[in-house]
């Protein structure tokens, strides 16, 4: 059983800037696991941070544990225009992922965010239509859901998805929802879990080309399930669009942390390149995803093992 000390001396570690940010990842991985008010209410505290990275990885882990106690904060930081935009996206995500009904009206309120993205492989300059594509996800899933009676059934993976895996099992058809940009976004999201579950070469290489469609926000939610796929023949584009300057730093995010978990050799080295990046997101991410590279290759412990070593039990 946890205590309310152990809980708060986790927390502590999460809202201090003056720890290493990697220290503050493997805090709230383990608050993100022992879950409960007191873990929600760490977490919430740490939105008022500066690393924008931090701040979305809050969101995330907040949507994770499905714990209805977490809108009120995720509402307010998707209705906080000073939040930045990847913070925002993150929340209204994370909304979606809780799932409950009650949220509805407001995700379809930020579904029509009017601000446009940029061009295509450029930095959007405001980023705001990744926080009304993200809306609109979440409330097809929240439907989904209503239609369906609940969540989908459990796959090889444990986190909770924006969108549920498609019925279709096939590689090639599937390969063909994901890169064809006429159909719903929703529609090609199910189509990349269904892929990402189907595992092995030829899905990871479909899922990589992903990493060239239109939408910045599709773009990233294909490096993110590349590194939960952690299969090495994505290596090249990954490290490609981590490379790309004129890719939106959301994406080049997400690709660094696949890198990361995909731990090989020719990751460490695209890490390695960028660790000094302008962009403090890519920068960080890089930091945090050379950290999980260590733990990949058995060099650090598990993120989940936090209470552990904070126990004092050997890592």
């Amino acid at each position: 059983m946890v205590t309310e000390q152990e809980v708060d001396a986790i927390g502590q570690t999460l809202v201090d800037p003056k720890q290493p940010l990697q220290a503050r990842f493997r805090a709230l991985f383990t608050l993100r696991g022992l879950g409960g008010p007191g873990a929600i209410a760490w977490i919430s505290q740490a939105f008022d941070d500066d690393s924008a990275l931090l701040k979305h990885e809050l969101a995330y882990c907040l949507g994770q544990m499905q714990d209805a106690r977490a809108i009120p904060m995720l509402v307010d930081v998707l209705q906080d225009t000073r939040q930045e935009p990847m913070v925002r996206h993150e929340a209204g995500e994370a909304l979606g992922a809780i799932g409950d009904p009650e949220v509805l009206e407001i995700l379809k309120q930020y579904s029509s965010d009017p601000v446009i993205e940029g061009d295509h492989l450029a930095k959007d300059a405001p980023g705001m239509r990744k926080v009304a594509e993200t809306c609109q996800l979440a409330v097809r899933r929240l439907e989904w859901l209503q239609q369906h009676g609940g969540e989908p059934a459990a796959g090889p993976y444990l986190s909770v998805d924006p969108a549920p895996p498609a019925e279709e099992r096939d590689v090639g058809r599937l390969r063909e929802a994901l890169l064809d940009e006429s159909r719903p976004l929703f529609e090609r999201y199910r189509a990349m879990f269904a892929l990402r579950n189907a595992g092995g070469e030829e899905a990871a290489l479909a899922l990589a080309e992903g990493l060239h469609c239109g939408s910045a926000l599709f773009r990233h939610e294909v490096g993110y399930v590349l590194g939960q796929l952690q299969h090495e023949a994505a290596v090249p584009q990954l490290a490609a669009a981590l490379a790309r300057c004129t890719e939106n730093p959301m994406v080049r995010h997400e690709c660094a942390e696949a890198l990361g978990a995909i731990a090989r050799p020719a990751c460490l080295a695209a890490l390695q390149a960028h660790a000094d990046d302008p962009e403090r997101v890519v920068r960080e991410s890089c930091e945090v995803a050379l950290d999980m590279y260590e733990h990949e290759t058995g060099r650090a412990f598990q993120y989940a093992d936090g209470l552990e070593q904070l126990r004092g039990a050997p890592s």
